[in-house]
């Protein structure tokens, strides 16, 4: 099962600690997670379930590419980590 986590301040909406998800694509595996924590679907996807401009998606390490996150394949040892960027001053 591939292990999702959420950076800092997302996890004022997100579920405790790392969640293990059985998925076969990243979209499925946050779909999971939403149904966990209702509230943070709208921190990292927008009404077209696109990412919002300020979340970045790791798998691996390796930062996806916004366009075609949702159908990138899971193996069952993958680490998702997602994040938002903070603005402001």
């Amino acid at each position: 099962m591939a292990t999702v986590s959420f950076t800092a301040h997302l996890r004022k909406v997100a579920p405790p600690g790392a969640t293990r998800v059985a998925a076969g694509n990243l979209g499925d595996a946050l779909d999971q997670v939403f149904a966990k924590a209702p509230k943070l679907r709208s921190y990292v996807v927008d009404e077209q379930n696109r990412l919002r401009r300020h979340v970045v998606i790791f798998v691996n390490g390796a930062k996806l590419a916004p366009a075609n996150w949702a159908v990138h394949v899971l193996g069952a040892d993958d680490d998702v980590y997602v994040m938002q960027a903070l603005s402001g001053g």
